[in-house]
C-alpha cells in the first residue's frame, strides 16, 4: 500500500508521499494534531497487533519507558491490505553513545523487563520455536557471506566460522528440549532502538514474544551494536559487558541451568539473528563500520569463553 494511503487511513495527511526512515521496513515520520509521530508497520494480524499495544501497556503501566500507540480518532493499530500499522508517538532524546552511564541503564532496562514477564498466556504474543537450521542452509549463507567478503577484500575466517555453525545444528534439538526459563520481551534489544531522555527509552517493541530468557541476553551481546552510526563499530568489550550485566543483575538472578548453557545459546542465537544478516545484505558489506562488526560478532562467536554470565 501507498504510504500516503497508509497515513489517510489514520487521518494524517501528507502532501507529498513519504519515504520510509528505516531501509528493511515502512518507518514514517509523520506529524498528528501538531504531534510528531511515528507511522510504521507491525505484527498481523490485527489480533497480534492488539496483543502487542496490551503487552507494552502492560510494561509502561508497570514503570517500563516504551512507546505505545496514542489515541486517535480512528483506530490504532490497523490492518491494511496485507499488513498491520501502528501510530507512535516519537520520542526526542540522544542517541546511544557508549557512555558507561548509558550501557548500564540499558542493562537495568533489559533486566526490569524480564522481571516483570508475567506468567501463563496473558497477552497470546507469539512463543519461539526456531531450531530447525539445517547444514544446507548453514552452507548456502556461508557461500554468500564468502562472496561478500571477497568483493570488499576482507578477510575473514570462514572455515572456522562454517565449522563453528554446523556445531550449532547439531545442538538445537538439546536446547529444544531444556526447561529454560521463557520471558515476554521486545526480543530486538538494541541500541537503535533506543533513545536517551536521559534514561533509555525503548522505540520499537514490534517483535515481542515469548523467548528463552538466556537467547535475549545473548542477542543483546551479539547485536547490540548493529546498524546505528553513533556506536562503536564492534560488540561490547568485557567491561561494557560487565556494566550491562550488572545493570541487569538488578532486576534478574539467572538460574544455574541457564548459565550451563550461555555458549550454547550464544552460538544459536548467532545462528538465528546474525547469520542472516551477514548473508542477505550485501549493501552492509559496503559499509565499513558494519564490516568491522561482522568481525568483531564472528570473533565473539569463536573465542567467547570470556563473555561470561
Amino acid at each position: 500500500m501507498q504510504s500516503t494511503k497508509v497515513l489517510e487511513q489514520f487521518q494524517i495527511a501528507a502532501e507529498k508521499e513519504p519515504k520510509s526512515i528505516y531501509p528493511f521496513s515502512p518507518v514514517y515520520h509523520a506529524s498528528y494534531k501538531g504531534e510528531e509521530v511515528i507511522v510504521k508497520k507491525t505484527q498481523k494480524p490485527l489480533e497480534r497487533a492488539e496483543a502487542l499495544v496490551r503487552y507494552t501497556r502492560f510494561l509502561q503501566e508497570n514503570g517500563i519507558y516504551i512507546v505505545t500507540p496514542i489515541k486517535m480518532n480512528t483506530n490504532n493499530p490497523q490492518e491494511l491490505g496485507d499488513a498491520c500499522y501502528v501510530v507512535y508517538p516519537f520520542i526526542h532524546g540522544k542517541a546511544y553513545t557508549a557512555t558507561h552511564t548509558q550501557i548500564y541503564a540499558s542493562g537495568c532496562l533489559l533486566g526490569h523487563i524480564h522481571a516483570l514477564s508475567p506468567k501463563g498466556e496473558l497477552f497470546q504474543l507469539p512463543e519461539y520455536d526456531v531450531y530447525d537450521f539445517t547444514n544446507e542452509e548453514v552452507e548456502e549463507s556461508v557461500r554468500a557471506i564468502t562472496n561478500h567478503a571477497k568483493r570488499n577484500r576482507v578477510t575473514f575466517p570462514i572455515t572456522q566460522l562454517e565449522e563453528k555453525l554446523l556445531s550449532c545444528v547439531t545442538k538445537q534439538s538439546c536446547l529444544k528440549e531444556l526447561s529454560l526459563p521463557h520471558v515476554l520481551t521486545p526480543h530486538d534489544y538494541k541500541a537503535n532502538n533506543l533513545v536517551f531522555t536521559p534514561e533509555p527509552y525503548l522505540i520499537d517493541p514490534d517483535n515481542a514474544a515469548k523467548v528463552p530468557r538466556v537467547f535475549d541476553l545473548a542477542l543483546a551481546l551479539l547485536l547490540f551494536h548493529n546498524e546505528l552510526s553513533s556506536a562503536p563499530d564492534h560488540v561490547f568489550t568485557l567491561e561494557q559487558w560487565k556494566a550491562f550485566l550488572s545493570g541487569y543483575y538488578q532486576f534478574v538472578q539467572l538460574t544455574e541451568a541457564e548459565k550451563r548453557v550461555w555458549k550454547m545459546a550464544l552460538e544459536h542465537v548467532f545462528l538465528d539473528e546474525v547469520l542472516w544478516l551477514m548473508a542477505e545484505v550485501p549493501e552492509d558489506w559496503e559499509k565499513p563500520s558494519q564490516r568491522q562488526l561482522f568481525l568483531s560478532v564472528v570473533h565473539l562467536l569463536l573465542h567467547s569463553q570470556a563473555y561470561e554470565i
